[in-house]
């Protein structure tokens, strides 16, 4: 998959020893005390580090297969990424029985925490509770219809012919513990007055403390004719947001030859706000790589590309809006401001909303990657725990819910004032854990705080990322910031995002192992 062209090796940029072990060091934190990580950390050649430009590319011209080789000019050149990927998980080969599935019976269940959603909020905050070894059998219960687990960070990596979607995801019958109770199943209402939960079954489960985190409705249908396009497999239409569309798009990029490509970002609520824009940006770098974009002379370059999003700005923290604007305008990306895509119809004419009731527009395309608008499930937005937005409402520094003391909530489907990513689900989640097992002793539930730190790891080619984190208020809150500029794209960065990333999630972040900057996590 990767080719080193060998006269762009970066031979002789080292930077300083000082620099290097700095780096080291702090990344050493950033992989949770764990002294073989550490180990690794130190030994990384200076070369991993840089902030010259890349020398390791992906082939443009293929999606990755299972049979699509790897191969670095430098066998050091980041080890963390490539040992840890490549290493089993701790456990691997053992036998692991599977969690308990509930059948349908109509009787009523009782547990002691309940937990709605089996995504990343919900199976990583069950994991942290049952890891503090205070539940017996079936006391904890995760419901979720899901048949499978997705890692859907790693969607837009998918999109850019980096991984497959297979790869990134696991049954829900393997991933959840067997020690919890499984009800397979969707949910039907949520009755917090009298502590249960009413699944689509019919059968109803009582709780003793609730665990919201059920995620978001992505909406095809709120896009007027969206639907028939992504089911035309000779459209260019396509989005990263759905495992059955996901891998539609690379194979729309690769067709596109000539013309206009118009990649959107709604108005509103969406899972990670960076992603709409990562896909374009591994969209410009593989056509140019493939000589059909010249973001120099845009009026020549075969292909046109246009960002259209409902906001005035590129993303929503200054610090880093500036960099993206910047390299928006250098990569000659025409920039479609406060233009909400509303209709798509077969004759590849896009309608957009403009703000204030100003009308529409519409646009001509070869091509579109659309971001559908997003919302709470309908479950959600009946129950009596929302706010008037529909979302789960919840004290923003301990996630409790504000009308009953015994449901707690994380994730997409709050109204947590952040971006909601799987990094933000790193800090939630032992917050969370932590209080409710407080109450649970009978003390005040609010000693853990949670302060709005998320992450978005933004692709801005296929080599570099520029990394994104902040909390309450669009305030950076960086783990690296005191060795490098984040708000610049940097080699170091991709890898994690490719390679460390989906590797430590699918091994420890689901196991409640995992606590994002703070590393690997001991018992709650």
């Amino acid at each position: 998959m990767f080719e080193v062209p060998s006269r762009q090796l970066l031979h002789g940029e080292t930077p300083s020893q000082p620099y290097q072990r700095g780096v080291a060091t702090k990344f050493g934190r950033f992989l949770g005390g764990n002294p073989r990580m550490q180990k690794q950390c130190r030994n990384t050649p200076p070369i991993f580090f840089s902030t010259h430009p890349v020398a390791v590319f992906p082939s443009p011209h293929r999606p990755a297969t299972a049979e699509t080789k790897t191969t670095y000019s430098h066998k050091t050149m980041f080890r963390i990424a490539s040992r840890t990927a490549a290493a089993p998980a701790r456990g691997a080969g053992k036998t692991r029985s599977f969690a308990t599935v509930s059948p349908v019976t109509g009787a009523t269940r009782s547990h002691k925490v309940v937990v709605v959603g089996g995504g990343t909020g919900g199976i990583c905050a069950s994991h942290q509770l049952l890891r503090s070894g205070r539940f017996a059998q079936d006391d904890i219960a995760i419901v979720d219809p899901a048949s499978h687990h997705h890692y859907q960070p790693g969607w837009t990596l998918v999109g850019g012919g980096l991984k497959t979607a297979e790869e990134l995801e696991k049954p829900m019958k393997e991933l959840v513990d067997p020690k919890f109770k499984f009800y397979n199943n969707g949910v039907k209402s949520l009755n917090p007055e009298e502590n249960s939960v009413t699944l689509e079954s019919g059968d109803k489960v009582s709780y003793e403390h609730l665990i919201l985190a059920p995620g978001i409705k992505i909406d095809y249908s709120s896009i007027k004719g969206l639907p028939e396009a992504l089911a035309d497999k000779s459209s260019l239409v396509s989005t990263i947001y759905g495992r059955d569309t996901v891998p539609k798009v690379f194979s729309t990029i690769q067709s596109l030859k000539q013309g206009t490509a118009i990649f959107t970002q709604p108005v509103g609520v969406v899972k990670c706000a960076g992603a709409p824009q990562k896909i374009m940006w591994m969209a410009l770098d593989h056509w140019k790589r493939a000589g059909l974009y010249d973001g120099s002379n845009p009026s020549t370059s075969p292909i046109n590309i246009s960002f259209a999003t409902g906001l005035p700005v590129m993303f929503g923290v200054p610090k880093y809006a500036a960099t993206l604007e910047r390299l928006r305008k250098e990569r000659g990306v025409e920039g479609l401001f406060q233009h909400d895509l509303v209709e798509v119809n077969s004759g590849n004419v896009a309608t957009f909303a403009l703000p204030d009731g100003k009308g529409t527009v519409t646009k001509k395309f070869d091509l579109m990657h659309v971001v559908p608008k997003m919302g709470p499930h309908a479950f959600v937005k009946s129950s009596a725990l929302v706010d008037a937005t529909g979302f789960i409402d919840v004290d923003q520094a301990t996630t409790r819910s504000k009308r009953f003391g015994n449901v707690w909530a994380i994730g997409d489907a709050t109204n947590l004032p952040t971006a909601k990513t799987a990094a933000a689900i790193t800090a939630q989640s032992p917050v969370l854990v932590g209080n409710l097992l407080r109450v649970m002793d009978g003390k005040d539930g609010g000693e853990l705080t949670y302060d709005g730190y998320t992450s978005c790891p933004l692709i801005t080619s296929y080599d570099k990322v520029l990394l994104a984190e902040f909390k309450y208020g669009g305030q950076p809150k960086e783990t690296f910031g005191k060795l490098v500029d984040q708000s610049e794209p940097n080699r170091a960065f991709y890898h994690l995002k490719k390679d460390f990333f989906p590797w430590v999630y699918q091994n420890y972040m689901v196991k409640g192992k995992w606590g994002g900057p703070k590393g690997w996590i001991s018992k709650p």
